[in-house]
């Protein structure tokens, strides 16, 4: 069976097909046209923080060819784009003065966008902090988030009503975590009180950038996008097991989705990190301020984990794919382990678990009915390989998106509200901490050349795409 023989799932009308990509992982044009440096340039450029030393100083140099990637979407049939927007490369500094240039570049892929027929989904932050900011303290900072707040309203007087959907944060699980309390990504710091400090902040400056946001646009939709965690007891007849996987989910899942949907921080999450930090950064009125009504909750979905408890004297597994490093992207988590779970795995070592997504999109759903869901992220890293012809058979990834398509198809069923399927990656990028060493997109980019070759991949979601407009121009009635 060919990629493009895969079975096809079936979607509802309104259901958005998508890529997405950030800017730090495609633009390149690090010192152009007067973009600032963000943590990111500075953390790639430290020896030893990133695989083969490996920066995003040209990427894909997407910021000069993005009128001829956006015709690739438009082959490929993309119904939408998730980007992100550079921070650094609107206010070089993170506060003052905004750079024409910048704005401009965003203007015009915006209009190549609708010109092309694709809706365009931006992404305030994913994860290139202006350096000036991180040097003023970064996001342990609470005036990071005003400033956030300030650019957020910037860029809805520069871009306006042609957004689709305006999203805050990409996974500040990631930007808090591993940033700032597990150092495997910028700005590299190993501080757990840093990083619950970010937690906050990152919440506040959601709240305060979506205010910022409608305050310019009365209107505008507004979303975030979270990496929800799929986390198992390794024996769920095990209370030891269970509360870790309790305690895990409070820092993976509950510490966003409670204060940004109206529960606020979890009581035990806050006495189980009392050790650490008394949260005294948490204001009176802040949980109003994160409170804001969003129109799309982003998911982010890769795989699954199995916990237990760690007794402290085995020796210790931690199979969380985020890199090796002996701090902990758990903050006062320490009496856990991580399995190793047999089956397949990706490029990344990532566990193969489409039933993972329906079960996260099911939950997610019947817990806030009111809030539309939307797939953000989705997709594998795999070793690919360039056949004789010049074509990337690249079954293995077309299989993966095929398999979660379908997840994503029996949530629905199920009675989720999932609104559309954004696949991780439109193109090889930057993977951060691990450089070009890991190939996500389903267009591949030859970095000697900078040469963009569709994979099968590729072809076999173009595929999707086509037969979903086929089957609702014919008028068929079947969801």
């Amino acid at each position: 069976m060919t990629a493009t023989s895969l079975p096809i799932p079936a979607f509802p009308k309104s259901f958005l097909f998508g890529a997405a990509t950030a800017s730090y992982q495609i633009e390149g044009a690090a010192r152009e046209d007067g973009r600032g440096p963000s943590i990111w340039d500075t953390y790639s450029h430290t020896p030893g923080k990133v695989l083969g030393g490996d920066t995003g100083d040209v990427a894909d140099d997407h910021y000069h060819r993005m009128p001829g990637d956006v015709a690739l979407m438009k082959r490929l049939g993309l119904q939408s784009y998730r980007f992100s927007i550079a921070w650094p490369r609107i206010v070089p500094n993170g506060s003052g003065a905004v750079n024409p240039a910048g704005v401009d570049f965003y203007s015009r892929l915006v209009d190549e966008l609708l010109g092309a027929g694709i809706t365009p989904i931006a992404t305030l932050y994913h994860w290139d902090l202006p350096q000036g900011l991180q040097d003023a303290g970064g996001w342990p900072e609470r005036d990071t988030a005003y400033r956030f707040a300030e650019y957020a309203g910037r860029m809805a007087e520069a871009l306006g009503d042609r957004i689709a959907i305006w999203t805050t944060l990409n996974e500040p699980w990631c930007a808090a975590y591993l940033g700032y309390s597990a150092g495997v990504h910028a700005p590299g710091h190993t501080d757990q009180v840093e990083a619950l400090a970010a937690v906050h902040h990152l919440n506040l400056a959601h709240g305060l950038g979506l205010q910022a946001i409608r305050a310019v646009l009365p209107g505008a939709m507004g979303s975030v996008t979270h990496n929800l965690h799929v986390i198992r007891a390794a024996d769920q007849d095990d209370p030891r097991d269970v509360d870790v996987v309790r305690r895990m989910r409070n820092l993976g899942n509950e510490v966003w989705l409670g204060p940004q949907l109206g529960e606020g921080y979890p009581a035990d999450l806050i006495a189980d990190t009392s050790s650490i930090t008394d949260w005294s950064f948490v204001r009176d009125g802040d949980l109003t301020q994160i409170r804001q009504p969003i129109d799309i909750l982003g998911i982010n979905y890769y795989t699954t984990s199995l916990a237990r408890y760690w007794d402290g004297s085995t020796p210790r597994e931690m199979d969380d794919g985020h890199g090796d490093t002996d701090a902990t992207a758990w903050p006062g988590e320490q009496d856990f382990e991580v399995l190793h779970v047999e089956g397949e795995h990706t490029a990344m070592g990532w566990l193969v678990e489409p039933a993972g997504l329906t079960q996260l999109l099911t939950q997610v759903s019947a817990r806030f009915p009111d809030v539309p869901l939307m797939v953000t992220e989705n997709g594998a890293a795999y070793d690919d390989r360039v056949a004789p012809d010049g074509s990337i058979p690249d079954r293995d990834r077309a299989a993966y998106v095929a398999a979660h398509l379908q997840a994503a198809a029996d949530a629905i069923a199920a009675g989720a509200d999932v609104r559309g399927y954004q696949l991780w990656s439109l193109m090889d990028n930057f993977e951060w901490a691990y450089g070009y060493s890991k190939r996500f997109g389903i267009i591949r980019v030859d970095y000697d050349t900078l040469e963009r070759t569709i994979k099968d991949s590729g072809h076999y979601y173009a595929s999707v795409i086509a037969a979903h407009r086929a089957r609702w121009e014919r008028g068929s009635e079947q969801a």
